[in-house]
C-alpha cells in the first residue's frame, strides 16, 4: 500500500494546461496523491476564462502566483523567489514541469536547489537553435530534472547523447492524450463544426520572428496570392499580430480571413477539418498529425522531426517559392493522410495512453524515494 503522496505541478501558460489535463485525470485513479496545480500567472490571457477549464475538463489551478508578463529575467527572477517560498512551505515529494517555458525552468530550479525531485513532461526534444529562449529552458531543465518523461524516440536519442539516458523513460505524448480526448469532447458539442463542404486551409503566425512588420508583411501578401489559386486561408489572429495589421492598414483579399482566436476545442475542429495547415507554431504541427491533416510549417526548424519524416509536415521557412511548392505537391496528392501514416504516428507519439504512464512510473518512482 502506497503512502501519502503531494504532487506539484508548475504551469504558466496556456498549452501547458492542456498537457497537463491528461496527467491530472490520471492522478485523480489513485486516491493517496493529493496533486496541487501551481499556475505562476507567467501569460495573463483571455483565452483561459473559466469556459476554458469547462470545455476541456481542465482542473483549475490551485495556487496562482500572478507574475504576468515582463523581460525573461526578470520574470523567471520572480517566479523563482515565490516558487522556492511556496515549496518550502508545502513540501511536496516531487515538482512536475511541462514543456520550455519560464515557468517550467524556474520551477525545476527552485525545486532541484532545496532537494525536491524533478519530473520533466516533453523532455528530450531539441531544436538545437540556441537562440530561441525555449532551447535555453529545455537543455537546462532536462540537466537538472531527476525523471525525464520522453514523447518520441527522437527524444530518447537527443537525451543519449548528452549522457542523460538514465533518467528518461519513453512514454508517448500527452498531447496525444489530450487531443483524443478533446476531439471527442469537440465532435460531441459543437456538431456545426463538423463538416463544412468548402475546403479551406488554416494559418496562425505568433513567433516573434514571423510577426515583425518587415517579414510579416511580405508573408501574408505571398500567402494571399496563393490562396487565391487554391483555397481560403482562415487567419485566426493573435492580438500582437492584429497590432501590425490595423497599424499598416494592409489590405489582404478576401482568400485570408481574418478572425478572433478560437477556443481550444473550435481550434481542433477547424485542423480536423482543413486540407492543410500553415504555422509557425510547434504545437499545431502535432496536432495536424494526431487529426491527419497536412501541415506547412513556416519555420527553418522543428522540434518534431518524426512528422517530416513522415511526409506530413513540410518544413518550409518564409519563402514564397517553397510555400507555393509545398502547396502544389500536397494538391496532387489530394492532401489526404494515409491510415498505415496514422498506425506510425501511434507507434512514435504512442496510441493516447502517455499520462497513465507518466503517472504510474511517477508514483513508483517517489515510492522509492519515499522508503530510501
Amino acid at each position: 500500500m502506497h503512502s501519502a503522496m503531494h504532487i506539484v505541478s508548475v504551469v504558466g501558460a496556456r498549452p501547458q494546461f492542456v498537457k497537463l489535463a491528461p496527467i491530472s485525470r490520471a492522478f485523480k485513479k489513485h486516491n493517496f496523491v493529493r496533486h496541487t496545480i501551481v499556475h505562476t500567472g507567467q501569460h495573463y490571457d483571455d483565452n483561459m476564462s473559466s469556459v476554458f477549464f469547462e470545455e476541456l475538463e481542465i482542473p483549475r489551478p490551485d495556487v496562482n502566483l500572478e507574475i504576468g508578463s515582463t523581460s525573461h529575467a526578470v520574470q523567471t527572477g520572480r517566479m523563482l523567489e515565490q516558487l522556492e517560498s511556496w515549496f518550502l512551505l508545502n513540501t511536496p515529494d516531487a515538482v512536475v514541469v511541462y514543456g520550455d517555458t519560464n515557468s517550467t525552468l524556474a520551477a525545476c530550479l527552485a525545486a532541484a536547489k532545496i532537494h525536491i525531485p524533478v519530473v520533466h513532461i516533453e523532455a528530450g526534444l531539441r531544436s538545437f537553435n540556441r537562440s530561441m529562449p525555449e532551447e535555453v529552458n529545455r537543455v537546462a531543465t532536462d540537466h537538472c530534472s531527476d525523471r525525464l518523461y520522453v514523447p518520441t524516440p527522437a527524444g530518447i536519442v537527443n537525451l543519449k547523447a548528452e549522457n542523460l539516458a538514465s533518467r528518461a523513460v519513453f512514454c508517448g505524448d500527452v498531447m496525444r492524450d489530450a487531443v483524443e480526448h478533446s476531439i471527442r469532447l469537440a465532435e460531441s458539442s459543437l456538431p456545426f463544426l463538423s463538416k463544412s463542404e468548402d475546403e479551406y486551409g488554416l494559418l496562425t503566425l505568433h513567433r516573434p520572428s514571423n510577426t515583425e512588420v518587415d517579414v510579416l508583411l511580405p508573408l501574408l501578401k505571398n500567402l494571399d496570392e496563393l490562396a487565391q489559386n487554391s483555397m481560403p486561408l482562415i487567419f485566426p489572429v493573435h492580438p500582437r499580430t492584429r497590432k501590425i495589421l490595423n497599424a499598416e492598414k494592409s489590405y489582404l483579399s478576401e482568400a485570408i480571413k481574418l478572425v478572433e482566436p478560437l477556443a481550444y476545442l473550435e481550434m481542433l475542429m477547424t485542423v480536423k477539418n482543413a486540407k492543410v495547415v500553415l504555422t509557425d507554431s510547434g504545437g499545431l504541427q502535432k496536432e495536424a498529425a494526431f487529426l491527419g491533416t497536412q501541415c506547412i510549417t513556416l519555420r527553418e526548424e522543428t522540434e518534431w522531426t518524426e512528422t517530416i519524416d513522415l511526409g506530413i509536415n513540410r518544413l518550409v521557412g518564409t519563402e514564397r517559392e517553397k510555400i507555393g511548392e509545398a502547396m502544389v505537391e500536397l494538391a496532387c496528392m489530394e492532401f489526404s493522410v494515409q491510415s498505415g501514416t496514422m498506425a506510425e504516428i501511434d507507434k512514435i507519439f504512442g496510441p493516447g495512453d502517455a499520462a497513465v504512464k507518466i503517472t504510474d512510473d511517477l508514483i513508483a518512482f517517489v515510492a522509492q524515494r519515499q522508503d530510501n
